[in-house]
């Protein structure tokens, strides 16, 4: 196969496999969704999905979040992990979007970025799943399959960002990194990975890595 063969490959097999990709955080809006993806650093979107109801239910909005003290907010979601950091980033956030951005998300990477605990992948999966604006989050599954696939050399998730961009249509994006952690975790997981099973790797391999 050719690099595009390859590329074509990939797309079409996702296509056909996933050809409906629901947003796994479960949310309401941009707000509602920057705190579930911020929650769920280094841990499930199961396990996430499990206590953003509860702390909706208390506070959907910036407003209402920083009448909840930094304290009552972790013990909400003290079950999924990192509750000391993200709580005071749930917390810190809220505050600087009623200050600076009069309660709305921003649409921007830059402003993003600029909120407590919200990294580049964070404001990826904001800006592609909130606002439909193209970019390509990388996350332990996508950083995984690049590497499997041959499409990045793995050093880190920057690199393999580039690489997916480099090499996927950009009308992609969005869709595609969805199906690619789907895959990720139905076919080529990190642990108990049945190569006879995954069917890109089968056919692509990691020998055919592209440069």
């Amino acid at each position: 196969m050719t690099k595009k063969e390859k590329v074509q490959f990939i797309i079409e097999t996702l296509e056909k496999l996933y050809p409906e990709v629901p947003i796994p955080l479960d949310h309401k809006d941009p707000y509602t969704l920057l705190i579930a993806v911020l929650m769920s650093a280094q841990s499930t979107d199961v396990g996430v999905n499990k206590i953003t109801p509860i702390l909706f239910a208390k506070a959907d909005n910036p407003y209402d979040m920083v009448k909840l003290s930094v304290e009552e907010i972790r013990e909400i979601i003290k079950p999924v992990g990192l509750s000391p950091m993200k709580s005071k980033g749930i917390f810190g956030l809220s505050k600087i979007l009623i200050e600076k951005h009069h309660g709305k998300v921003p649409r921007n990477f830059e402003d993003l970025e600029a909120l407590p605990a919200v990294g580049h992948k964070t404001a990826s999966v904001v800006m592609s799943q909130a606002f439909g604006i193209p970019a390509f989050p990388v996350d332990t599954h996508i950083h995984r399959l690049m590497y499997r696939w041959g499409l990045t050399n793995g050093k880190n998730v920057v690199q393999t960002e580039k690489d997916a961009k480099r090499l996927f249509p950009k009308e992609l994006w969005n869709k595609l990194h969805l199906q690619i952690i789907f895959y990720g975790r139905e076919y080529s997981p990190a642990r108990n990975w049945d190569i006879e099973k995954d069917i890109i790797f089968k056919a692509i391999g990691r020998k055919s890595l592209i440069k």
